[in-house]
């Protein structure tokens, strides 16, 4: 719970750590397919305009998302209505009907929705991201799931899945804004009183192995080259998380920063840049994502790659130091600024980690690294043997690529 008596709005957000990471070939799609039958209607509202007008109504905002590891529902509205986002938000979670009638339809939905992300180079590139490094298992396939198992899932899969994920032990309700706490508490109490008790099924472990760089080229004609550049990262639980935060923020701290000056100012090369530092509970990467001059994707590749290396051979000086934990201590106090925000920051800390570690305690251990702990993590990381390029381009020439990433990191 994070209250704001300043705040007029109050959130409900219900989070359940399950996701793609948790399915099958056979279930891929399944946490987002369900995630869109959750809108279908339940045992008090039976139709989708029953759960949406109601919120509309009153001027709400609501959606739901499904991601590698947490699927998660929300609503946001006025104060006044918070009891009512509350039992809408309870209701589509725990009492989800997912009528036959219903999940034919939503079939049509999201197979658009695939064909959508497909057209779109700045979202299809991260599927082939993760198919690149993670390859035939849950980490490297689609959220979206793929058409074959879309067409043919049943209520029957739907019903198992949320009874054997969406479990008391695996959710996670998340309450910001202006609320009175006793009141809340009782009310979420009584809300969610007959949810499945107990664990839900674990995920398997993602398996990384990776001797040299690898390339994953889609040739398509475009008028930029979409790319997804980078390397195998750490995980949610690594120490060094911290030194990788500033070293990020040394190459990607705005517009100022070592990327943003490198490609688009000095080169005039793109029009979109930014690094990219993500982790998960048993995996993670570092990289950069563009939309570039296809002419010229290979010196831009070569720049960037110079630039990395730059970090993981040279010293940084004293001033790149200072202004990336400055500006990731600027960046934390302006998020602080939205309690909705604080709220889903600390909740995806408390479900994943089972522990939160408060923004205060955050900018302390930035506080104390130092160059060399920045060198090291540079030298873990930046190592070409785990160097990954997935690209969607007119461009034909693979094996020139790989031979780039080889003689340029």
């Amino acid at each position: 719970m994070v209250p704001s008596k300043e705040s007029l709005s109050f959130q409900v957000m219900v989070l359940v750590n399950t996701g793609t990471d948790f399915e099958s070939k056979n279930t891929n799609g399944i946490s987002h397919f369900l995630e869109h039958l959750c809108f279908k209607g339940t045992k008090k509202r039976s139709s989708n305009l029953e759960i949406t007008q109601v919120l509309d109504n009153v001027g709400g905002s609501y959606n739901a998302f499904t991601s590698d590891e947490i699927t998660g529902y929300w609503a946001k509205v006025a104060s006044k209505d918070k009891n009512l986002a509350l039992d809408i938000v309870s209701d589509i979670y725990l009492n989800s009907q997912f009528p036959e009638k219903e999940i034919e339809k939503e079939k049509g939905v999201i197979i658009e929705e695939i064909n959508m992300y497909r057209d779109i180079p700045q979202y299809y590139i991260w599927d082939l991201w993760h198919k690149l490094l993670y390859g035939n298992q849950p980490a490297g396939w689609s959220t979206l799931g793929v058409k074959q198992n879309i067409k043919k899932f049943r209520r029957e899969d739907f019903l198992k899945y949320h009874l054997n994920q969406y479990r008391s032990k695996s959710t996670l309700v998340v309450i910001s804004g202006n609320f009175h706490k006793k009141e809340i508490i009782e009310k979420i109490k009584n809300g969610f009183e007959n949810m499945s008790q107990g664990e839900r099924q674990n995920k398997i472990g993602t398996k990384e192995k990776q001797n040299s760089p690898q390339v994953l080229l889609e040739e398509k004609k475009t008028d930029q080259a979409h790319l997804l550049l980078g390397v195998r990262g750490i995980n949610l639980f690594d120490k060094r998380r911290y030194a990788l935060d500033i070293l990020d923020a040394v190459f990607d701290g705005g517009m100022s920063g070592i990327l943003f000056q490198t490609v688009r100012e000095k080169l005039g090369a793109a029009y979109y840049i930014s690094s990219i530092v993500s982790y998960n509970t048993d995996y993670g990467f570092w990289a950069v994502k563009a939309g570039i001059d296809n002419n010229r994707l290979e010196t831009i590749l070569e720049a960037i790659l110079k630039e990395w290396k730059r970090l993981k051979i040279s010293l940084l000086a004293p001033k790149e130091i200072t202004k990336a934990k400055n500006y990731l201590y600027g960046k934390i106090a302006l998020s602080m600024e939205n309690v909705h925000e604080v709220a889903n920051d600390l909740s995806y800390q408390e479900l994943l980690k089972k522990k939160i570690e408060t923004p205060q305690e955050y900018l302390q251990k930035i506080k104390k690294i130092t160059v060399s702990d920045l060198r090291k993590v540079a030298q873990d990381l930046l190592i070409p043997q785990h160097l990954n390029l997935s690209l969607i381009s007119p461009y034909k020439d693979k094996e020139k690529l790989i031979k780039i990433l080889k003689k340029n990191f």
